[in-house]
């Protein structure tokens, strides 16, 4: 497996390739959150994260395994968000080895902190996302706050089709 911040230059073809992988992951783990179909994100925006050196992709043999947005939120706290492995290589570690990618390149950048933020119902447990604070937790992280969607991001409340929380998940890196 190959791990690597995607260049300002990535072709469109694989902006296109991780806009869809994302969008395919995050339709599975969070149906039944939102009304309808709503993609995760679009071409525009991966473009301008890849711009911005926040993308990191993952590589087995030559084809597209997983991707991971990587950005700073301050002066001692990285974030990773976007985490996406290919559902067709599931228990491979592509999930793990792009989060510890993630936090290395925090780390090289100075910070001393990595943040997540999970995506749940309030009213019902969705098996995934029981899944990945599981799995978050056995990689370290630990829920510090909870944050009402509606609160932080209006603009996508309407589009819920359940009330929710973020939980914002952290875990020091020294």
């Amino acid at each position: 497996m190959e791990i690597e911040l995607l260049p300002p230059s990535a072709e469109a073809a694989v902006i296109e390739r991780v806009t869809g992988l994302v969008n395919q992951v995050y339709a599975e783990s969070e149906k039944g959150l939102w009304q309808g179909s709503t993609d995760r994100t679009s071409v525009d925006e991966i473009t301008g994260f890849v711009a911005a050196g926040e993308i990191a992709v993952a590589f087995v043999g030559g084809d597209l395994a997983g991707s991971v947005r990587i950005q700073r939120l301050d002066d001692a706290t990285g974030e990773f968000g976007m985490l996406a492995a290919d559902p067709a290589r599931r228990g491979l570690g592509i999930g793990r080895e792009l989060v510890r990618f993630a936090e290395q390149v925090s780390r090289a950048a100075g910070c001393r902190e990595m943040q997540l933020e999970l995506l749940v119902p309030r009213a019902w447990t969705h098996p995934s996302k029981q899944f990945l604070a599981e799995w978050y937790g056995r990689l370290g992280y630990r829920v510090t706050h909870r944050a009402d969607l509606a609160e932080d991001h209006p603009h996508l409340a309407p589009s819920l089709a359940t009330p929710c929380d973020f939980l914002i998940y952290r875990k020091d890196l020294g």
